[in-house]
């Protein structure tokens, strides 16, 4: 399956000031994988080390971390000549050999003819609670992100509709209204099945939506092992009593964290922990209030006010146990849940292009769910659910701040109103 994360590393692999490359990201989302198929793809052979598989390697790099010194063992393990700028050496779960992260400053000072991608799902969690010498300035980072909606209708082979649904967005002229249907059903799959890369596998092949939540099922399962493997033993319960609580915030009217509904009583000092590791994983992502309409947007953000989102809608729905076709028919039984999934789909998709997200409220509870900063100018972007596009808060916005435009996205099909362009959910990705 298309990853577009291909073409990131093939614009690191070709740059003049490359340096030995961090890759990070939420375990299943297609890391090891992606940097094996562009190795294969891109060089003459692949030396591949997993730290979490073989035990050597700790050993290996407790007695010397220079490149010299390791080039040769390495080389021998691997049973694979390493070679200047035709090998590319991957080491993967590098987050569990603090040496080995360690040397990737080396490689940079002493042997930058040398490709080296270094992978870790949860290299952020590792980092932040261990006194590790993180090579700062010495490394390129990069993270991943579970598929967005374009590499989903790549992977389903419908790459006439995503084309067309470019083109439209391009041209800001409507969809034919059989393909805007036939994208608003593949949108809805898109909910259920999420960018998890073997859940969507297992849909391109099956169709089958069992076998995908089997899939989540699984993952969030191992998510829940690594909040008890790789964290301290007073941390563990609140951390998924956290990870728990985010799917029920979600379903509020109002969408932003509030600690007491986590347990009574809770307080932010004794949770910011849990909602910290969640993010160094890659699990979850958080979205801070902005106070003012200014650039930069993170000077303004208000610390004390944020969303949290999961990093994959389909596991979203998943942990909820929401069966398919209540997402594919929209029934009215999720009107509750059906406003934080669609902001949590729109967040992910935008996250993928590299926006940070905030949001606005003002004085009198009017809300803005998403402000990104596009092209140099601050966007504010309504998010429904559906096709009623009535949106109050939005119009008190922009009488207030009087953005370049605005964009509203919902099941509507693509249009322009004055200074708002109007976008169906499906081509978020667009943006």
């Amino acid at each position: 399956m298309y990853r577009k994360i291909s073409q990131k590393l093939l614009a690191w692999k070709e740059s003049p000031f490359r340096k030995p490359l961090l890759l990070q990201g939420a375990r299943q989302v297609g890391k090891t994988f992606s940097v094996l198929e562009f190795g294969r793809n891109n060089y003459e052979n692949v030396a591949y080390f997993n730290f979490e598989t073989n035990t050597q390697l700790n050993a290996t790099f407790e007695e010397n971390i220079e490149p010299g010194y390791l080039l040769p063992i390495l080389s021998h393990i691997a049973g694979t000549s390493i070679i200047k700028e035709k090998t590319l050496i991957i080491f993967d779960e590098v987050q569990l050999c603090e040496r080995a992260l360690t040397s990737l400053k080396y490689f940079c000072e002493q042997a930058p003819e040398y490709h080296i991608i270094a992978l870790g799902s949860l290299l952020g969690v590792a980092v932040n609670r261990k006194t590790y010498s993180f090579p700062v300035g010495k490394v390129d980072m990069l993270t991943m992100y579970p598929m967005d909606m374009e590499e989903f209708l790549l992977a389903l082979d419908e790459s006439y509709l995503l084309e067309k649904i470019k083109a439209c967005f391009t041209d800001k002229t409507a969809m034919p209204a059989a393909l805007h249907q036939s994208a608003l059903e593949l949108y809805r799959q898109y909910l259920v099945v999420g960018g998890m890369p073997e859940a969507v596998m297992i849909f391109s092949k099956t169709k089958d939506y069992v076998f995908v939540r089997h899939i989540q099922d699984t993952i969030l399962a191992s998510y829940l092992n690594d909040m008890s493997k790789y964290n301290t033993e007073n941390e563990i319960k609140k951390t998924r009593l956290t990870y728990d609580n985010i799917t029920v915030q979600l379903s509020k009217k109002n969408t932003r964290f509030q600690y007491k509904l986590i347990k009574s009583g809770a307080r932010a000092a004794e949770f910011e922990n849990a909602i910290e590791w969640l993010i160094l994983s890659g699990i979850v992502d958080q979205v801070y209030k902005v106070e003012q309409i200014k650039k930069p947007l993170a000077n303004y953000r208000d610390i004390d006010a944020f969303k949290i989102y999961l990093s994959d809608v389909g596991l979203l729905c998943a942990k909820k146990d929401i069966i398919a076709n209540d997402i594919l028919y929209m029934v009215d039984e999720l009107n509750d849940f059906k406003g934080g999934m669609t902001e949590n789909y729109v967040h992910n998709q935008l996250k993928i292009n590299d926006y940070t997200t905030y949001y606005w409220e003002s004085d009198r509870g009017a809300e803005i769910d998403v402000i990104i900063q596009r092209e140099g100018k601050l966007i504010p972007i309504e998010v429904k659910a559906a096709d009623n596009t009535r949106a109050k808060s939005l119009k008190l916005y922009m009488d207030r701040f009087e953005p370049a435009y605005a964009i509203k996205l919902s099941t509507k099909n693509f249009a322009q109103e004055d200074n708002k362009l109007i976008i169906p959910l499906y081509a978020a990705f667009c943006i």
